[in-house]
């Protein structure tokens, strides 16, 4: 890669355009990652200017002014101040709305006045223009005095002449003063000139800002002490000084505005959006549709992923039977096919469930819809500890809880984010399915109530309406205990309803699926492995022995080779390492109604729930794919003393269990990432274990 010469901040309000100017001008050259000390994404992309310019581009949080509230704002804001320790910006991209620039100049006019180099991006001018909405770009420029350039990110509009003004930028004198969009230092101009000389080199308002948050910024114990010591000296108030910063600003805006913007009158028509939003947002019709969107997203996300899912399955399943026939029998073929491929199966094949989730949701932000889906359930999330940014993730988490975590970092306050990760994978996700399909078969019976209401079908959707009742209920009590302080803003700016950028949907859909395998990826790969190990070896010669007595039994029959050969892997099972932990939890777990055999399932479909059917497969010598010789063998099978294992008691607290257990370290490695510490993780293992525990004992002893 060459040389990066310049590093470019790009910053602008929220649904400003702001993404889809980063990818027409980044495309697919792209990386996500983390700002440092907080879980907020950092997307950088690489860009030649010129021929011989080579710029980054760094995609900071949107906000609306340079008064931070929420996590997000905190990271903008502290590189914009230049007190962010890890990322310089030597010219500040500002994407401002065409259709809204009243709004959109004041953190235009704030940039301005920290006396950095600015261009800024105008959007949404068409939108503008069907507002008839004009703009004197010409004057606005002159007025504001920095580079104003009118894009279109969809249609590649305006993007070289764009680059061309950033080269320019990049290469002038900025030593010398700049236009001032107000006189700042009039707000407290004792306690500014105190700042400056304490500080050489900052522009009057940054003054002011390291009067009001100079707490956050990385000063000397010194430092602070004197601005804290000028603050008093000069009766600094910062609620006073910010009031009064802010009118002015807006005295200039609609000054500005007047000169430069013609408006239509404020007896217009209203917009498509505002007449489609009264449907959309109705009392009664708008939840109707709401359920409606969400019922065909779940679905969606089941029947398109189902395709490839399979393909990627069957490829696996092809690839290792191959390697099983071509290399050699030795230990670390048997760690290449069933540790590390086993492994990576079970990252690749979520994929297509992450990109087509991500995509969907991406669609339904691009077109305005998922800001209303916010607003429909904020009040019935907050009572509960969330907001109705949680409902997406939840929701999400019927298909995967991995992407549908990935998606809680939209949610800005730090509890109400925490609260709906660890909530998340209580909602009934669709490797489930596969557990719950076998046990229902087992002890339900398939019968329908006025020819269509099957009753394995109401049994199926309690289980999922359960997870979802108990999600709310685990965050109710647990919004108690969480000491997160922070106060909760739900701001929530609707945007216009407009077609999806598609390109930015598969860019979105290609770096989930990076982020997932590269990030969660790792920790799956260890695990996997660590339980092949478990799985593969016992202590001392006990597996040895179990070899040599089916090799001798193969020798005396050879026409049941193959049988022999299941009940070997079903012996050695036992024998191993994880077999010999099932059978020491056995007496843990028997109060639930299960044997030894289904807490080797429960161990190995730590991996992931559906391992649950593939280790009973050879637990109960049988083939994998006979799914109905399995349910036969299952329904035969009794304890020592006769009795059946799974009768309707114990199928149902298994069922209970897997709806509320953490059976799935995918899930706990991306919690990990997404907290960056493995204190909440844990924390969610054990509370999750003991809540399916506790509820699975007292389902089996109130049906047995």
């Amino acid at each position: 890669m060459a040389k990066t010469d310049l590093h470019i901040a790009l910053v602008g309000n929220p649904n400003s355009g702001k993404t889809s100017l980063f990818n027409a001008l980044t495309g697919l050259n792209q990386k996500v990652g983390n700002f440092p000390g907080v879980t907020v994404d950092k997307k950088t992309g690489h860009i030649m200017l010129d021929d011989k310019m080579h710029a980054e581009l760094i995609d900071l949080p949107g906000t609306y002014s340079l008064y931070p509230r929420r996590a997000d704002e905190w990271v903008a804001y502290k590189v914009l101040m230049g007190a962010d320790t890890d990322i310089k910006a030597d010219v500040v991209l500002l994407v401002a709305d065409a259709s809204n620039l009243k709004r959109n100049l004041l953190f235009c006019s704030q940039i301005i006045d920290l006396k950095i180099p600015v261009v800024m991006a105008l959007t949404m001018n068409d939108l503008a223009a069907k507002k008839d909405i004009e703009i004197d770009i010409n004057g606005l420029q002159a007025e504001l005095g920095i580079p104003v350039v009118a894009v279109n990110p969809r249609k590649n509009k305006g993007l070289i002449e764009l680059k061309k003004i950033l080269s320019l930028v990049a290469k002038m004198d900025h030593s010398r003063a700049t236009l001032d969009f107000m006189d700042t230092k009039k707000l407290a101009p004792a306690s500014v000139d105190s700042v400056k000389k304490l500080f050489p080199g900052l522009s009057d308002y940054a003054g002011i800002h390291y009067l009001i948050n100079h707490e956050n910024f990385p000063l000397t114990d010194e430092q602070q002490k004197a601005v804290e010591q000028i603050e008093i000296d000069n009766k600094f108030n910062p609620t006073k000084t910010q009031a009064e910063e802010i009118m002015q600003r807006y005295t200039r805006i609609r000054q500005i505005m007047q000169q430069h913007v013609i408006e239509p009158g404020p007896l217009e028509k209203k917009m498509f959006s505002d007449r489609l939003d009264n449907l959309l947002l109705h009392r009664v019709w708008g939840y109707v549709i709401l359920i409606t969107v969400l019922f065909l997203l779940f679905q969606s996300i089941f029947w398109l992923a189902r395709f490839p899912m399979d393909g990627i399955e069957w490829a696996f399943k092809v690839s290792a039977n191959w390697l099983n026939h071509t290399l050699p029998q030795a230990w670390w073929s048997d760690l290449l096919i069933n540790g590390f491929v086993a492994g990576l199966s079970g990252i690749l094949v979520f994929i297509p469930q992450i990109m087509i989730l991500f995509g969907l949701i991406t669609i339904l932000e691009d077109t305005g819809y998922m800001a209303r889906i916010s607003f429909l359930t904020d009040k019935l999330m907050r009572k509960v500890g969330l907001n109705g940014k949680s409902v997406m993730p939840m929701i999400s988490g019927f298909a995967c809880a991995v992407p549908a975590i990935m998606t809680a970092r939209n949610i800005e306050n730090k509890k109400e984010r925490l609260l709906t990760i660890l909530v998340t994978p209580l909602m009934s996700c669709s490797a489930r399915l596969p557990v719950y399909t076998i046990l229902i078969s087992l002890v339900v019976d398939d019968k329908y109530y006025f020819g269509f209401l099957s009753v394995q079908g109401l049994v199926m959707m309690g289980l999922y309406a359960l997870g979802t009742v108990m999600a709310l209920i685990v965050s109710y009590v647990m919004k108690w205990f969480i000491r997160i302080k922070e106060k909760s803003f739900f701001i929530l700016e609707l945007p216009i309803y407009r077609a999806p950028r598609w390109k930015n949907v598969g860019i979105t859909m290609v770096e989930k699926a990076r982020i997932f395998v590269f990030d969660a990826g790792k920790v799956i790969i260890v695990i996997s492995i660590f339980l092949w190990f478990l799985s593969s070896y016992g202590p001392g010669d006990r597996m040895q022995k179990v070899e040599d007595k089916y090799a001798a039994l193969t020798l005396q029959l050879p026409a049941k080779k193959d049988s022999l050969q299941r009940h070997l892997s079903s012996e050695k099972l036992q024998n191993s390492y994880a077999g010999i932990l099932g059978k020491t939890i056995e007496p843990v777990i028997a109060p639930l109604g299960y044997d030894w055999k289904i807490g080797i399932a429960l161990i190995t479909s730590f991996a992931a729930r559906e391992v649950f059917v593939g280790t009973m497969a050879t637990l109960y010598s049988v083939e994998e794919t006979d799914n109905s010789s399995l349910r036969q063998k299952m329904e035969a099978a009794t304890h020592p003393d006769g009795r059946k294992v799974y009768t309707l008691p114990a199928a149902f607290s298994l069922m209970i269990f897997y709806v509320l257990a953490m059976q799935c370290m995918t899930t706990l490695a991306v919690v990990k990432r997404e907290t960056k510490t493995w204190k909440w993780p844990i924390f969610q293992f054990i509370y999750m274990t003991g809540l399916a525990y506790l509820m699975s004992l007292l389902v089996y002893q109130i049906f047995k």
